[in-house]
């Protein structure tokens, strides 16, 4: 189970965001929406999960696989839609990969945890404490 704890003070839009192992990340909204850009915007913060899990699992992967993957980057846009959100995912993968490599790659992107959670039904359950 993942966890976090986000607070905000009187300083306007400026989120601390906490790992129950003490790593803390800025999030802000940008200037023109009253914000001070001080840190990832909370879409931004959406996409950055699904970019990073894709990066680790193809790492991983590949790693097991002893397959010769230099490097992978992910550029991926949110597009809001009417009545549809979008995820746009590009990948370059460098490295000394054939075809199939590069297809198995793929398929396994398409399997990190995160776009799973992102592709299946989502609830969410809010409580005041």
């Amino acid at each position: 189970m993942a966890a976090i704890k986000a607070s905000i003070g009187n300083e306007q839009y400026r989120i601390e965001i906490k790992s129950p192992t003490g790593n803390l990340v800025i999030a802000d909204e940008p200037i023109e929406k009253g914000g001070q850009d001080k840190g990832f915007s909370p879409k931004e913060l959406l996409v950055s999960a699904l970019g990073a899990c894709t990066c680790a699992t193809l790492r991983m992967y590949a790693d097991h696989k002893g397959w010769d993957l230099e490097s992978v980057d992910a550029a991926i846009e949110l597009i809001e839609e009417t009545g549809q959100t979008k995820f746009v995912r590009k990948l370059q993968l460098t490295g000394k990969l054939d075809e199939v490599q590069r297809a198995r790659l793929l398929a396994v992107a398409n399997a990190c945890p995160v776009h799973k959670i992102l592709t299946h039904s989502i609830a969410i359950e809010t409580v005041l404490v």
